[in-house]
Formats: structure tokens, C-alpha cells, sequence
């Protein structure tokens, strides 16, 4: 196809995208349906689930526009953790969220091997099973202008969530080498570089970013100071093979927490991140493999049931330490279902790692994805709603 068709092609799709999620979320903000699956299912729709309407010059964007949409939601859970915010709740967010992470992954890690997967599977699958989905849960957040202690709270677990998640999948599979026979010690020299990698580059990039942005007038330039430094963010991570949503996350809290020339660092990128987010979750829809769900079978469903019951459990034990409004507590777990990219992504190392379990954990992975972005973020709206004030 000559380029001026290709570029003409590419244009429609995103020009028809753009309006297919405009009519989505006009449908979520008139019901009581969550936008994130309304988005996903007309992704379903259109992508090759259904009826594979959607160009591959515009499904090639797929990757660039999920580092950039959740780099974007990193840097604003970030910016949640400000002192005040640490001051009153960061001791209820450390609980809930390594309680929700430890008791999740021995749940299902334990299920699982009740219905007969071999040990080691069962460890990688429980530790895959601790991953949440940041930019579902910020948007149903979002949506339902929820606000008061349990949205802080949520806001703060989700921002660190996915840490704990990477350090239990390490150590998870350094037991599951140790059960083979084979040393684990290069697994947890790469999650600590992982980690601490990010850290220190959220650190490098956020402390300077705090001193130098929002020294022009307010406006376009303050939108393309967000622009660059998410962009310089996530592209120096994946270079340096480090976590980009950790990164996000720590610039944003350096920059919420050391600027004090301006009221809110990094405002701007809710200005701008809805229509990367849009064109993300369609197009994530449209890469769905309904297959996969279906290959799952009775472990996907034992997977699915454990998980449900782990992050329960776990979310309301954590805050039972952490003593929070009673009606508040087994709703913390239900509010953080969602499960996505980072769960596929160690589902992808698993494999790589554990070739004879990588076709068992990639499709249990991928198959219960699809079911959890479906239907997550719908119980998280429901969590938000039951916890109003």
C-alpha cells in the first residue's frame, strides 16, 4: 500500500476510534456502567475478536500508547502521596497493601495447587495473581468522583501495589528454581535492579522536574513540560530495563511533594492523558483473545475464584490491622480486581524462565486478564459507591 494510503488509512481508524470512545464514555458518564469496559468491549467489537475492523498501522500503536497512558497514571498516583496524605494513611496503606499481596498469592497459590498444578506453577501463577491494573482503577476513580479516606487510601495502594507485586513474583521464582534444582540468584539481582532502578530514576528525573516546571505562564507550556517529562520518564526506563510505571510513580511523588512554587505539580496531565487512555483501552480490547479464556478451562476458573477470594481476604485483613472504618474494609480488596499489562508481562518471564510451564501460565495469564478487565472495574465502581460519604 503506498505511504499516503497508509497514513490515510491510519488516520480514519483513529479519527473513527476517537469517536467510538467519545460515544463510550458518554454511555458511562449517563449509566452505571464503568467506561473501562465499555471501552474494552468496543475494542472486542471492532478488533479481531469481532469483526477485525481495525488496521494493523493502527493496532502497531498499541505499545507506545499503553507506556504512555500509564506512565501518565503513574505520575498521578504519585502525586497522591504527598506528606499529608502519608501522614494520615500511610500506615493503612502499607498494611492493606502487603496484606493483600501475601495473602493473595498464598491463596491462589495454594488453590491451585489443590487442583492439581505442579508446585512450581502454582507459586509463579500466585505471584502473577498480586498484579492490579493502575489505569483501570485511576479511571474508575475518576468516574465516579469519589473522594474522602478510602479513595486516598486506594490511591496510595495502587501506587505501590505493583512493587510488592514484582518482589513477590522474584522470590516466587527463585523458590521455583530452588524446587528444580537451579540457583535463583540472577532473579533477584534483576528485580532489584528493576526496583531500585526505577526509584532512582523517578528520584533523578522528579527532583529536578519539581524545581524547574512551572516556572513559565500557565497553559500549552506547562502541558508540554508534562509531555516531555512523562515521554523522558518512561523512555530512559525502558532503555534501563527498569519498571516505568515505578518510575512514574516516584517522579511524581518527588515533584507533588518537593515543589512549592506551584498549587498542584503535574495538574496538566489529566488534561491530556484521557484521549491516550482512550485510544488505549479500545485497542486493548481490539488485542483480547477470547480463545484464550475459553483454553483456560477449570484452572482459569479455579485461578479466577482464588484471586476473588485472596484479594477479599487479604484487603480486609489489612485493614482490620490497620483499623479503618468497618464498612470500609471488604471493600478494598473488591476495589482493586482489575488486572492487566504488568501480570502479562511477568506471565511472559515466567515462560521464558520455565519453558515446559510457559503454554500453562501464559494462557491462564492472558484468559483471566481478558476476565478481569471485563468485569473489574465494574466491582471497583461498586466498592466506591457502597464506601461514598
Amino acid at each position: 500500500m503506498p505511504e499516503q494510503a497508509q497514513i490515510a488509512t491510519l488516520l480514519i481508524a483513529l479519527g473513527l476510534l476517537f469517536l467510538a470512545g467519545l460515544a463510550a464514555d458518554w454511555i458511562g458518564r449517563r449509566t452505571r456502567l464503568p467506561r473501562v469496559t465499555l471501552l474494552l468491549a468496543c475494542g472486542l467489537i471492532v478488533g479481531r475478536p469481532g469483526l477485525n475492523l481495525v488496521p494493523p498501522e493502527a493496532q502497531a500503536l498499541y505499545d507506545f500508547l499503553s507506556v504512555t497512558a500509564l506512565t501518565m497514571v503513574a505520575f498521578l498516583l504519585g502525586s497522591s502521596l504527598t506528606r499529608d496524605t502519608l501522614a494520615r494513611h500511610g500506615r493503612a496503606i502499607l498494611l492493606i497493601s502487603l496484606s493483600m499481596v501475601v495473602v493473595c498469592a498464598l491463596v491462589v497459590t495454594g488453590g491451585l495447587w489443590l487442583l492439581g498444578l505442579p508446585v512450581q506453577a502454582a507459586l509463579l501463577l500466585g505471584a502473577i495473581a498480586t498484579a492490579t491494573d493502575p489505569a483501570a482503577t485511576q479511571d474508575a476513580i475518576r468516574q465516579s468522583g469519589a473522594e474522602g479516606p478510602f479513595v486516598d487510601r486506594l490511591r496510595g495502594i495502587v501506587a505501590i501495589d505493583d512493587a510488592w507485586g514484582l518482589i513477590a513474583f522474584s522470590l516466587a521464582a527463585v523458590l521455583a528454581l530452588a524446587l528444580t534444582g537451579t540457583t535463583g540468584t540472577n532473579q533477584l539481582a534483576r528485580a532489584a535492579w528493576e526496583i531500585g532502578g526505577a526509584l532512582a530514576l523517578g528520584l533523578a528525573i522528579g527532583w529536578p522536574a519539581a524545581i524547574l516546571t512551572g516556572r513559565v505562564q500557565e497553559g500549552e507550556p506547562l502541558l508540554v513540560e508534562a509531555l516531555g517529562v512523562t515521554f523522558l520518564t518512561a523512555g530512559i526506563a525502558i532503555w534501563a530495563g527498569v519498571s516505568f510505571l515505578l518510575a512514574g510513580m516516584t517522579a511524581g511523588a518527588v515533584v507533588a511533594n518537593v515543589a512549592r512554587h506551584h498549587d498542584r505539580a503535574f495538574h496538566e496531565i489529566e488534561h491530556i492523558q484521557w484521549p491516550f487512555m482512550l485510544l488505549f483501552f479500545i485497542l486493548a480490547g481490539a488485542s483480547l483473545e477470547l480463545d484464550q479464556l475459553r483454553q483456560a478451562g477449570l484452572i482459569g476458573a479455579g485461578y479466577i475464584a482464588a484471586r476473588l477470594a485472596g484479594r477479599v481476604l487479604g484487603g480486609w485483613f489489612g485493614a482490620s490491622l490497620a483499623r479503618t472504618s468497618r464498612r470500609e474494609r471488604r471493600w478494598y480488596g473488591v476495589a482493586l480486581l482489575p488486572q492487566a499489562g504488568v501480570a502479562v508481562g511477568m506471565a511472559l518471564v515466567a515462560a521464558r524462565d520455565f519453558p515446559e510451564l510457559g503454554g500453562l501460565i501464559l494462557t491462564v495469564t492472558v484468559g483471566t486478564t481478558v476476565a478481569f478487565e471485563l468485569i473489574g472495574p465494574a466491582l471497583t465502581l461498586i466498592a466506591l459507591r457502597r464506601t461514598a460519604r
